[in-house]
């Protein structure tokens, strides 16, 4: 076998590889999202929100999950409504409102997070420090790509 088909079948295994596990922790995510009562949407805001330094106003929460300014509204009156989120007057533009997460509902989900966690982080457990940046590389690298292509998507 050439060095081109062996690449190109491992590139195809690894393509394959990547469909299979997006569409295994989509499923995850609308299961844990059923878990703590919220929309599949919401649970990934509140991911998404965890991850970036905040406060946000609606339109960067708009931009960071990829829907309309009128629907990242009504995804915020969700998530206020649940206790995740609360809404602030930005203190430097009194037109403004901030979004942060509060921590009303912060044991429920380190509660509902405990045991797949703990799953996901055995995983990992095997993998050398080098290997480990290796899959950071990559899941970095295929997140800015699937950014990309959703911009795209939404042009066309």
């Amino acid at each position: 076998m050439s060095d081109r088909s062996t690449r190109a079948s491992a590139i195809a295994a690894v393509t394959a590889a990547a469909r299979r596990h997006h569409a295994a922790y989509t499923l995850f995510n609308q299961a844990m999202a059923e878990r703590l009562g919220l929309h599949p949407t919401d649970l990934q805001c509140v991911s998404l929100l965890g991850l970036e330094p905040g406060p946000h106003t609606t339109g960067e929460i708009a931009k960071l999950t990829g829907l309309t300014s009128g629907a990242a509204t009504r995804l915020v009156d969700r998530l206020e409504k649940a206790g995740l989120v609360e809404r602030r007057p930005d203190p430097h533009d009194r037109r403004k409102t901030l979004v942060r997460l509060t921590t009303a509902r912060t044991s429920d989900l380190e509660a509902a997070w405990d045991t797949p966690g703990r799953a996901f982080d055995r995983a990992l457990d095997d993998f050398t420090d080098a290997e480990l940046a290796v899959i950071e590389r990559y899941l970095r690298r295929i997140t800015d790509v699937g950014s990309e292509q959703t911009a795209r998507l939404r042009e066309d």
